[in-house]
């Protein structure tokens, strides 16, 4: 009785990983040994303020829950202890939380995870992370868009001055 019991828990465990990975935007594996417990309260406190659950899971649970999200290929970096960051929002958030904490941090390593149902390695977690803000972004890009008229209007006023001098 108390096996089927213990069974069943083990199971809707799974279940809910496994829709945390589907659900995800992005998902971003870390081994958190070394930090003390000060040091994952901050980690917690700063994941939790940007909407990311942030959990420490038993690496045979999830590597039943990535197979049955079919995202196996995950199961490379379920050593050792494991911590998953699951945000459901903001695909970028994870990663540059978690990167930038371990530049602080040397004993917090991201091992990789999955953005948008593609499975990354942590070189690439950390190019993400990298990455400027949708906002910055956007604000490159509006830059490039407005240069071709700025020059066009100094080339105008240039032209302009000329021709009255």
């Amino acid at each position: 009785m108390a096996n089927a019991k213990i069974i069943e828990s083990k199971q809707q465990a799974v279940n809910e990983i496994s829709a945390k990975l589907r659900e995800s935007a992005s998902t971003v594996v870390a081994d958190y040994r070394g930090l003390n417990v000060a040091q994952v309260t901050e980690l917690r406190k700063q994941l939790r303020d940007a909407g990311i659950e942030f959990q420490v899971l038993k690496n045979s649970l999830v590597r039943r829950a990535t197979a049955s999200a079919e995202l196996s290929e995950l199961d490379n970096v379920l050593t050792g202890p494991t911590a998953i960051a699951f945000s459901k929002a903001d695909a970028v958030a994870p990663a540059k939380i978690l990167s930038d904490f371990a530049k602080k941090n040397e004993a917090l390593q991201v091992k990789g995870g999955v953005v948008d149902g593609q499975v990354f390695d942590a070189g690439q977690i950390k190019a993400l992370a990298d990455l400027p803000s949708r906002e910055g972004l956007l604000s490159m890009l509006l830059s490039v868009l407005q240069a071709p008229m700025r020059n066009f209007a100094l080339a105008v006023k240039a032209v302009a001055e000329k021709q009255e001098a």
